[in-house]
This record gives C-alpha cells, sequence and structure tokens, in this order.
C-alpha cells in the first residue's frame, strides 16, 4: 500500500499538521504528505513554500494553478487526483462535513477521513487516549476529531472520575474560557468578554456534548454540562472544572490521579503567558502536545466529593496529537505505538 497522506486546508490546524506528519514522515511510515490549498494569497506564500521545502506536496485547484504559478508556487497535484491518491485524508477546513457529502462519500480509494473540531455528525467522535479501544478497523472510515477544550474536559473526566472503565461521575460542569482568536489570526478578536449562548438543553454548548459524544463511544451516559466564554486574550483557553463523585476524595487523591495520567501535564505556574511561553520554548513548533495543563495549587474538594479547579487546554496540540495518532491507525491498525513515540518528548508531565 502506498501510505499517502493528504491534509486540506492550511489554517491553524491545517498548517502545523501538515508540517508534524511530513517532518516526522520516515518514524511514522508514511510514504507521502500532500496538501490542498484552496486560495492563491500572496501573504500565505512563505508558509507553502516552507511546507514545500520540508518535503509536503502542494495540490490545487486546477482553475487556479495559474494563480499559484503566478506567486511563485508550482503545484505538483491537482485537488481531486490528490485524493484520489490519498490512503487517508484529514479535513482541517470548516466545511468537513459539507465536503463529506459532495466529495469523500463518493472516493474508493482512502482508508478513512477524519474532520476536525466543530464538524458535528461526521463521524465517530475520538480522542488520543480517551477511546482509542472504540476504534473499529474496517468499520470506522470517518472520524471526528473533537475540538481542544472537549480534549481538556475529556482527559479531566478519565482522570479523575475514572477507575479503569467504571465511571464514579455523579455531575460534570465546565466553563470553558475561551480565547479571542489565534495568535496567527487578525481578525475575530473580542474586545471585551463576551458570554455565549446555552443552546443544548441537555449539555449547555457543544463542548459537554461532544465530551459525551466521546464517552458514549464506550458505552457511558455521561451527566456533563459546559458553558462558555471568549476572553480578550489570545494566548490559552482556560477551563473551570467541577466533578463530584460518588466517594470521598482529597485534593492530594486528585493530584495523584492526574499526575498518573500520561497525557496530564502538571504545573506550579497559574498564569496563560507563562505556560503559553513554556509551549513556545519547548513544543513542537511552541505547541504542547499534552492534552491538558493543570495547576495544582487550584485543586480543592467542596464537601468532601466536588472536585474543583483550573486546567489550561493547550489548544490545537492536543487535536494535532489525535489526528496523527488516528492517521496511523489507519495506515498501522495492527499497531503503531513506536512509531507515535516520536512525539513523546512533547506530551509533557510538568510544565
Amino acid at each position: 500500500m502506498h501510505r499517502v497522506v493528504h491534509v486540506v486546508g492550511t489554517g491553524t490546524i491545517g498548517e502545523p499538521l501538515i508540517g508534524l506528519l511530513v517532518d516526522h514522515r520516515e518514524v511514522f511510515g508514511i510514504d507521502e504528505v500532500t496538501f490542498h490549498k484552496r486560495t492563491p494569497k500572496v501573504e500565505e506564500r512563505a508558509k507553502v513554500a516552507d511546507l514545500v521545502r520540508r518535503g509536503a506536496v502542494l495540490a490545487v485547484d486546477e482553475e487556479r494553478a495559474a494563480d499559484f504559478v503566478a506567486l511563485g508556487l508550482e503545484p505538483s497535484l491537482d485537488g481531486g487526483e490528490a485524493l484520489s491518491r490519498a490512503a487517508v485524508v484529514i479535513d482541517s477546513t470548516p466545511a468537513g462535513n459539507e465536503n463529506k457529502e459532495r466529495v469523500y462519500a463518493a472516493l474508493e480509494g482512502p482508508l478513512g477521513f477524519m474532520a476536525q473540531g466543530s464538524e458535528y455528525g461526521f463521524g465517530k467522535m475520538y480522542a488520543r487516549g480517551i477511546n482509542d479501544e472504540a476504534l473499529v478497523p474496517g468499520e470506522d472510515r470517518y472520524l471526528h476529531v473533537v475540538s481542544c477544550n472537549t480534549h481538556n474536559i475529556s482527559v479531566l473526566v478519565r482522570a479523575i472520575a475514572f477507575e479503569g472503565a467504571t465511571s464514579h461521575l455523579v455531575d460534570g460542569r465546565f466553563v470553558c474560557m475561551r480565547r479571542a482568536n489565534d495568535i496567527s489570526q487578525d481578525g475575530s478578536f473580542a474586545p471585551s468578554p463576551t458570554v455565549g449562548r446555552h443552546d443544548d438543553a441537555r449539555f449547555g454548548t457543544h463542548h459537554a456534548r461532544d465530551a459525551h459524544g466521546v464517552f458514549s463511544t464506550l458505552g457511558h451516559d455521561l451527566p456533563l454540562w459546559s458553558s462558555a466564554i471568549v476572553l480578550n486574550t489570545q494566548y490559552m483557553h482556560v477551563l473551570h472544572f467541577s466533578l463530584t463523585l460518588d466517594h470521598d476524595v482529597t485534593a492530594e487523591e486528585v493530584v495523584a490521579r492526574l499526575a498518573a495520567n500520561p497525557r496530564v501535564a502538571l504545573t506550579r505556574k497559574r498564569s496563560a503567558n507563562q505556560v503559553f511561553s513554556f509551549g513556545r520554548d519547548h513544543g513542537y513548533f511552541g505547541r504542547i502536545l499534552s492534552q491538558t495543563v493543570v495547576p495544582t495549587q487550584t485543586i480543592g474538594v467542596r464537601d468532601g466529593r466536588t472536585v474543583v479547579g483550573f486546567c489550561f487546554t493547550p489548544q490545537d496540540g492536543n487535536a494535532l496529537l489525535s489526528s496523527v495518532a488516528a492517521t496511523l491507525w489507519y495506515l498501522y491498525p495492527e499497531g503503531f505505538e513506536e512509531r507515535i513515540d516520536a512525539l513523546r518528548p512533547y506530551l509533557f508531565r510538568e510544565v
């Protein structure tokens, strides 16, 4: 099998994902990484040229090829050809569901397709280290890699409220304090804190709904609720959590559970700029690939059974790890742990 991975989109998820895959393609056992760029923009020429320099193969729509050439970018494939050659397709655009119905459903070649973030209904929900055992080879051709805050919620529930496969969660509530926009983006900045709506009568916002969806693949029906507020910062998402268990627990026991989970990073830092700065200096191109970063000083227990605290979301880092894991699962369903170990240096236990 020719193991070609094709990424659609070069935005805040697509660009680092292409780089992550192409930089590690040999150890991952990937023959080729291709990517589709829809719109030729002179201000994005440098990033596309650098991805090509690192070994990724540029694909564009045939009718726009001349515009890319005019920018000094030489496409190697057209979009349709790149899709037909791919073993795995990762859609990193906001149009994953639309593309599934319009394009992907008619393709017979690829082993699997992935969509990112908010593309609810694209396929089985997935978060690395949470529901890997729910993936079924030959059946789960479409996967939905959930959002970064959904990863955070899921790993907190798994680490604090689960013993093996048994849930001890009575109630889980989360407030997602979201950054306004990515540091790479100029638009959509929030000039002041802006509160979100509770659009879902059962879950509040999509974050709890999607975390519920992840655990439902394992047969659990968890009581989760989330709220969201956008803050006027570009640094990191912050999550406040309140998890009520069916048994007594101490703050020390909670910290020990978190420390035992390889997806969790603990820290004594309590500001987003300090955690963000650590990622900039020590992560993969600035990214921490851990699922969450928990300041241990914020952990408390109310009435003996309700665990409360704050944590930071390594936005897009945790989703990048899940995207790579799902890619390797498609390519090597018999086992890929040794291959993904190349990313272990970016899964920190302490920040």
